[in-house]
């Protein structure tokens, strides 16, 4: 049986606890290779500085010795170097050139014979000239910091060397003070840097969560919740676009409402009349003599409902199925798209003004699909013409686009409804038109189509006169 591997609580998971340990370990590591190098370069600091020191006063040591020994005045030079080591907090250790201590001013060692070893004697004396080093020196029980320097006569002879000899706590006294600072340097900038993690991690955190709160209410269809936009930067960003998202949605779900709302009504009305006259026929209510105008009725219905649930099926076809896109004559489709719609237009009395190039003119599309879409603004603009109008169809091209323009004349469509027109089962005012029969999804086909071939649509309705124009792209 395997063990179960160890993993952190959730609440250590979380942004701000990943952010909180990633600083603190930076802090720390930062600190840490800056502590070592500041540790290692103090106490090289400290000991050069002590050293130095050191070797100047063994030097003046030795050359006071060597001036009292050439005099022959041993009390003086011992009350010299009595004086000397009273000044400082060194000991120093007067040694023949065989390393034998003539003279010391440490009293533990006083009385005692003391002989300095040979690796340091013949340092001195040698080539180096001076010794600098830890060493019991042969009789200290622990290792003391030593610097050694030699003794010459005015003549430059060597009589022997001079010992300065230091306790090692005492070199490291200064040191330790460093250290100290350092630790309490470190100690308020760790502080500091968890507080300013601490800080960033909870601005970060807070739009965080108020988007997990919005992102569940969504979940359960509340779509009116929205984050604050504060600050700049990604954050700021990340605001404006969950609100932008969340208009989106809400948009979506109130199409959503209105399609289900607007199918139902749609299928209502013609089920509810055949069920109500197919029941009058079949309960005797209707005369039979009437039974054939009201068989005829219950027909006509039929075939409305037929349509519509074609045309939903339509939508729905378009809108899954992969685009042919294909290079085509778009003057040859407008004039497809105008003989289709001959027989209404002469229903309607209307006059045909079409302005269509006698060359080619080559786009990039869906033939059939955009065919569909001249077709249904026909139909769109021959159902809203006035009686005996013009209707116009053309076709210009500008640079990389080409540009189709259908125009009737009619009453104006009124601003505010004009971003309404290419929503589905949007229908605007029936008094402006005829036909009673219209489900408010041929313009909403139109966009469906535009939408995949990444074009555009622009209504006008300014004085009586509507213009719808789309735009295609030129084939290369």
């Amino acid at each position: 049986m395997k063990g179960k591997r160890w993993e952190l609580p959730q609440k250590f998971r979380t942004i701000y606890w990943q952010n909180f340990a990633l600083t603190a370990s930076i802090v720390m590591l930062t600190l840490a290779l800056l502590g070592a190098s500041f540790f290692a370069l103090s106490y090289a600091y400290a000991a050069d500085e002590r050293s130095d020191e050191m070797a100047q006063k063994a030097s003046v040591v030795a050359r006071l010795v060597a001036s009292y020994a050439s005099s022959g005045d041993v009390r003086d030079m011992r009350e010299m170097a009595g004086v000397a080591a009273s000044m400082t907090d060194v000991d120093f250790l007067v040694c023949s050139t065989e390393g034998s201590v003539l003279l010391t001013t440490d009293a533990d060692l006083a009385g005692k014979t003391v002989v300095v070893p040979e690796d340091i004697t013949q340092t001195v004396l040698g080539s180096e000239r001076l010794y600098e080093g830890r060493s019991t020196v042969g009789v200290y029980e622990k290792k003391q910091f030593v610097v050694g320097v030699p003794m010459t006569d005015a003549d430059g002879n060597t009589l022997g060397l001079v010992l300065a000899v230091m306790n090692s706590a005492e070199l490291t006294q200064m040191w330790r003070s460093f250290i100290a600072l350092f630790f309490m340097s470190s100690a308020i900038i760790l502080v500091l840097a968890f507080i300013t993690s601490f800080v960033t991690a909870m601005r970060q955190i807070q739009p965080l969560s108020e988007m997990v709160k919005a992102t569940r209410a969504y979940a359960d269809g509340n779509f009116d919740v929205r984050m604050q936009e504060t600050g700049s930067g990604e954050i700021g960003e990340l605001a404006t676009a969950f609100n932008a998202m969340a208009d989106s949605l809400q948009e979506t779900e109130r199409q959503r409402r209105d399609f289900i709302a607007n199918v139902s009504h749609e299928l209502k009305t013609p089920m509810t009349t055949i069920a109500g006259y197919t029941d009058g026929i079949l309960d005797g209510t209707i005369p039979p003599e009437k039974e054939r105008q009201y068989l005829q009725i219950i027909s006509d219905e039929s075939r409305r409902l037929s349509r519509l649930v074609r045309r939903m099926l339509d939508i729905s076809q378009i809108q899954n199925q992969e685009m042919r896109k294909e290079e085509f004559d778009l003057c040859e489709s407008a004039r497809i798209a105008l003989l289709s719609m001959e027989q209404k237009i002469m229903s309607r009395g209307l006059d045909v003004d079409a302005e269509i190039p006698e060359d080619s003119v080559m786009v990039q599309g869906d033939r059939d699909l955009i065919t569909q879409v001249m077709y249904n603004l026909l139909e769109n603009a021959a159902k809203f013409a006035a009686p005996s109008s013009t209707l116009y169809l053309g076709l210009t091209v500008n640079g990389e686009k080409a540009y189709v323009t259908v125009r009737n004349q009619g009453q104006t469509i009124p601003a505010e409804e004009i971003p309404l027109l290419f929503e589905r089962f949007h229908k605007s005012d029936k008094s402006r038109s005829e036909d009673k029969d219209g489900y408010g999804l041929g313009l909403y086909v139109v966009k469906t189509i535009l939408a995949q071939h990444k074009e555009k649509i622009t209504v006008t309705s300014e004085n009586g006169v509507t213009a719808f124009t789309f735009t295609m792209q030129m084939a290369r």
